[in-house]
């Protein structure tokens, strides 16, 4: 009988200690939830740098806008390189780009000075207006009193280029350089086009750059 009671006993003992041990869950598993639901403070500190940095003040931001700006004038100069058939250099003023480009095509009209019809120095003023703000004289002669001479070697873009029929004859043309041995200008003969400075008729009867003060 005392037998049955001690076996009784521990039979109660173990199945008391085995619900125990299942409802009680281990310090391990404790750890392990709070782990997942709670967010340590180095991770939020990593956000917080992550996001801070997207700031427009931030080094690391300043030089992707930088790269992205960069980017872009590589998209504009490549554009413009192809369009107007040049080797640009990549620093030329793009305000002055756009503009001749836009001219580009307009038809010869002595004394016209707007893209129904332009004369040589008409285009010149009116881009001249356009780009830099400063009015010139509708008149070939006229601009080269108004201009800085410069070398031929020397020539930036947006320089003029001037043009006469031989030594001591008036000058009766003009341009504005571009790059790459080029310029533009109304031609009497086809309106406002790009040409090269070497090409025969325009390099025997170029005269002057000039620079405008």
């Amino acid at each position: 009988m005392m037998k049955s009671y001690i076996l009784s006993a521990l039979a109660l003992g173990s199945a008391f200690l085995s619900f125990f041990y299942e409802v009680q869950p281990s310090s391990a598993t404790i750890y392990s939830e709070e782990s997942l639901v709670t967010t340590p403070a180095d991770q939020i500190q990593e956000w917080a740098l992550e996001h801070n940095s997207l700031s427009s003040s931030d080094p690391v931001n300043e030089v992707a806008r930088e790269k992205t700006l960069t980017y872009k004038d590589s998209l504009f100069y490549n554009y413009y390189s192809q369009s107007l058939g040049l080797q640009l250099d990549f620093d030329e003023d793009k305000e002055l780009l756009e503009t001749v480009s836009d001219w580009i095509g307009t038809p010869y009209r002595s004394g016209g000075n707007s893209q129904r019809g332009t004369d040589c120095s008409g285009f010149v003023s009116r881009v001249y207006k356009q780009v830099y703000g400063i009015n010139l004289t509708h008149s070939s002669r006229s601009m080269f009193q108004e201009v800085n001479r410069v070398s031929k070697n020397a020539m930036e873009t947006g320089d003029l280029v001037f043009f006469r029929r031989g030594p001591g004859q008036p000058i009766y043309h003009v341009g504005i350089y571009l790059q790459d041995g080029k310029f533009i200008h109304a031609a009497s003969k086809g309106g406002v086009m790009i040409n090269s400075l070497m090409s025969p008729y325009y390099k025997k009867n170029f005269y002057a750059a000039g620079r405008v003060i």
